[in-house]
């Protein structure tokens, strides 16, 4: 059975109201990145210095060695830029990103965190990369900084973000942690659920554009404004969205050892400014914007198209083309995923199978369908699908003379093109759908055929529209 797990569609054309509280217009929830004493660093027991979102350009590990200028560095963020970036922040709600080693470090700044009200996530054991990895020794770490970090904080962490994760790092955490959220996501404006762990678990992205780590990378801010004008314009677009009725959330992404430099420091405070001018901005922490979520747009039950077995799929599924069931179960082994999980996704599988079917096949289906207001309806055994469409229209309350006239016209059709008059009823009236009758009656066979072809589809379309809701 073919799955592709990424989830490409998300929200699509249609997100949540995201309700903020105070009906505001935007979430802004401002990370503070504290990884200061948690680096790779030949102290710490690794296998080489740090080599990553520092001042030293083209820096690289030194394998075996301690890098003095790098630890000096870092040993900024924690002495230095810390205290500046928490002046200027200490009275707005912020979630900190806290590697477990770099907390157990920092008594002074944890002491301060917990005083200024701010949300205190776990930012993994140590801040190294997990790409690599082992699974089982990712757990073990995953255990291990939780229990460190409930041991430094007096409470285990609601949030997750390891940041230079592995691909097991989401499931692993959400197996590991019970975690309101997992930030290891760049995928969306909004917050969303994912099954990891094998439960649903809500996903809060975090951001790699509105974030500082690009004064550290070469092609990134090279001065504060830069920083300044690329989250007013981020800040300024998503405003404007909430004003339009669709809210979300900006992430901003700061790390203490670079907005924690005066220069950087300067830009924060005039965004900050910039950003309190405004009506209706919600500065929240990500616990609570993932509280708010949970419970305003709790996971969706029932099965999932996508997680079905052959038989389910192939139930639930296999009438939407009228009597013709060899449509899902083709449809079942193609590469499905929770892309699929919407009726347009499940009708994208479908319609790939009939398109891709011989003439033979989709004439099959042509034929399987009932004429309009004909013998199957007056004998009541159209399927339950084939019945409300056309009570529908109102074809279940035709007048003796509408009823002739759908008799010849059925007759006329049936004989020119060899299969019954195709429509999606629910789209017209009785008296459109005679229109369209008289009309189509006039096109060559070739055309005809086509047009009943998109007509099934159609059909698929609302069906499974009213299956599945979404």
């Amino acid at each position: 059975m073919k799955r592709y797990p990424r989830n490409m569609t998300g929200y699509a054309a249609t997100p949540p109201d995201a309700a903020w509280p105070n009906n505001a217009k935007i979430a802004v929830q401002i990370v503070l990145n504290y990884e200061e004493g948690g680096e790779n660093c030949i102290l710490h027991g690794d296998a080489a210095s740090e080599g990553f979102l520092s001042e030293i350009t083209n820096a690289q590990p030194w394998p075996g060695q301690r890098h003095w200028n790098m630890e000096s560095i870092y040993e900024y963020g924690a002495r230095a830029g810390f205290w500046r970036v928490h002046r200027l922040l200490k009275d707005t709600p912020v979630t900190v990103y806290g590697v477990a080693t770099a907390l157990a470090r920092a008594p002074e700044q944890v002491a301060a965190m917990q005083a200024a009200g701010w949300e205190i996530a776990s930012h993994g054991l140590k801040w190294i990369e997990h790409k690599d990895m082992d699974r089982e020794a990712e757990r073990s770490q995953i255990r291990e900084a939780i229990r460190l970090h409930t041991e430094v904080t007096g409470t285990p962490p609601r949030g997750w973000y390891t940041g230079r994760c592995s691909m097991n790092t989401v499931d692993l955490a959400a197996e590991e942690g019970n975690l309101a959220y997992i930030a290891d996501s760049y995928a969306d404006d909004l917050p969303y659920w994912v099954r990891a762990g094998g439960k649903d678990q809500l996903i809060v992205p975090y951001t790699m554009d509105c974030n500082d780590m690009r004064f550290a990378i070469q092609a990134g801010f090279t001065d504060g404004r830069q920083f300044e004008g690329y989250l007013k314009d981020s800040f300024d677009t998503l405003y404007a969205e909430g004003q339009a009725g669709s809210p979300k959330m900006l992430s901003i992404g700061l790390h203490c050892r670079l907005t924690g430099r005066p220069g950087r420091a300067a830009a924060l405070k005039r965004v900050l400014e910039y950003f309190r001018s405004h009506a209706d901005v919600w500065f929240t922490t990500r616990a609570a914007i993932a509280d708010h979520w949970a419970a305003r747009h709790p996971p969706e039950a029932g099965p999932r198209p996508s997680e079905m077995d052959r038989a389910a799929f192939v139930a639930q599924f296999g009438g939407v083309f009228e009597h013709s069931p060899w449509i899902a179960e083709a449809a079942f082994d193609l590469e499905l995923g929770p892309t699929h999980d919407t009726a347009t996704g499940v009708h994208s599988a479908l319609a790939r199978v009939f398109r891709s079917a011989s003439e033979e096949a989709r004439l099959g289906v042509l034929t399987a369908h009932p004429d309009l207001a004909g013998k199957l309806s007056a004998a009541k055994r159209l399927t339950a699908e084939s019945t409300a469409e056309q009570a529908s229209a109102g074809l279940d309350a035709l007048t003796d003379a509408e009823r002739a006239r759908f008799t010849t016209l059925n007759d006329a059709y049936s004989a020119r093109f060899g299969f019954p008059f195709i429509i999606a009823v629910r789209d017209h009236d009785t008296a459109s759908i005679m229109a369209a009758f008289e009309r189509r009656l006039q096109n060559d066979r070739d055309t005809e055929f086509a047009e009943a072809c998109r007509q099934v589809e159609r059909i698929a379309a609302l069906r499974l529209a009213e299956k599945l809701g979404r």
